[in-house]
């Protein structure tokens, strides 16, 4: 029977984990500031709720967006040089068959066996351009990263996340104390989750991250609190 290939890592290029990361820890760090200035410059629970929701909105499609041009972007421009070296390896084979033979030779083969190995994988061409592309451009052109799913796991991300802080608001609570505390301890949550997902130490990360969040919304909330002082 031939051997199996199992896969004992997780995906790391599915181009999902970076921008929900991103958007759950801005949504919160972003809506709790703005929440924090607002309400530092005296403004009635209806008008932190509406802030809220607005910042909620705003932030959730600016997030998709700038994600999904980003990602595409990139992947357009990685499918431009992947076509180059399609064209180089039609054009002139043998060339590009001894550049890969180099290439594994500065990885340590003997220059007899990387002269075999880039001619083996020379006699498909479909084989070639895609071991061209790994070797020279660092990308895996079977699993490029989708601007869709980063673009809807960044909408969501920063959506999810803004909505914590403005919950009490919108439930009724007048008091910013319980939207500190939920907020708090959101931070310090996925802090902690993303340390744990990269073998960090979650309490280092729950506490940085929660430090950070509370550093961005004691700023806001003194900048709201001089501004109001001065305009009322």
């Amino acid at each position: 029977m031939p051997a199996e290939l199992h896969k004992h890592h997780r995906d790391v290029t599915g181009g999902w984990l970076r921008p929900a990361v991103f958007g759950v820890m801005d949504g919160l760090v972003s809506n709790s500031a703005l929440l924090a200035g607002v309400v530092g410059g005296g403004a009635s629970p209806t008008a932190v709720a509406v802030t809220g929701l607005a910042g909620l909105a705003a932030g959730a499609f600016s997030m998709a967006t700038g994600e999904y041009t980003s990602v595409a972007s990139q992947r357009e421009l990685t499918m431009a040089e992947i076509a180059v070296e399609r064209k180089e390896i039609a054009r002139n084979p043998e060339a590009e068959e001894r550049e890969l033979a180099l290439v594994y030779e500065s990885r340590g083969l003997t220059p007899e066996l990387a002269r075999q190995v880039a001619g083996q994988l020379h006699r498909d061409g479909e084989v070639a351009w895609r071991v061209h592309a790994r070797e020279e451009l660092g990308v895996d052109p079977d699993d490029l990263p989708s601007p869709w799913v980063a673009a809807g796991s960044s909408f969501l991300a920063f959506a999810v996340g803004a909505l914590i802080p403005v919950l009490p608001f919108l439930l009724g609570f007048s008091s910013v104390v319980v939207a500190i505390v939920l907020t708090g301890l959101a931070l310090f949550g996925t802090g902690a989750l993303v340390a744990g997902l990269t073998t960090r130490s979650p309490l280092f990360g729950g506490a940085r991250q929660l430090v950070l969040g509370a550093a961005a919304a004691a700023v806001t909330y003194g900048i709201g609190t001089l501004v109001g002082a001065a305009v009322s």
